[in-house]
């Protein structure tokens, strides 16, 4: 079982997780406002109906780069592979994008935000990426692509 998890690193992730959720309360406790990065994206983008201010949603937004680059200065290059082609990315990143505006949210905006609330249509939209999640990589590992 630890094979599995040889690369795991569970310091940082709780360290992550804390920043999200301390990022999210601060949002939320200082301007009232969820902290969705896809309705923060599609804000600046032009495209969404946020009701968020634009300068507070670049800022959140530009603010995700340029934590990693801080942290890739601090501790060194992080290196990062993503399995197929550049097209099946991208192709799977418009998907997504696709599922935030049809779910009205993205895991952020559900997972970490609407959860912390009770929202029920918030646990209703995580149990439905989580599912989908875990049926995606079933079906995956069953044609033979397992990273």
């Amino acid at each position: 079982m630890t094979a599995v998890f040889a690369h795991a690193m569970p310091l940082a992730g709780l360290a992550g997780g804390l920043m999200i959720g301390l990022a999210s309360a601060i949002m939320l406790l200082v301007d009232g406002r969820i902290a969705g990065v896809s309705g923060l994206a599609a804000r600046v983008a032009g495209v969404g109906m946020s009701s968020a201010p634009y300068a507070v949603a670049a800022a959140f937004i530009l603010g995700l780069p340029l934590g990693s680059l801080i942290v890739a200065t601090w501790r060194g290059q992080v290196v990062a592979c993503f399995p197929g082609s550049s097209l099946l990315i991208v192709a799977g990143g418009l998907a997504v994008g696709f599922g935030t505006q049809m779910g009205a949210g993205c895991t952020s905006g559900h997972g970490v935000c609407g959860m912390s609330r009770l929202s029920v249509r918030s646990i209703a939209a995580t149990l439905t990426f989580m599912g989908a999640g875990v049926a995606t990589v079933a079906v995956m590992r069953c044609f033979g692509v397992v990273w």
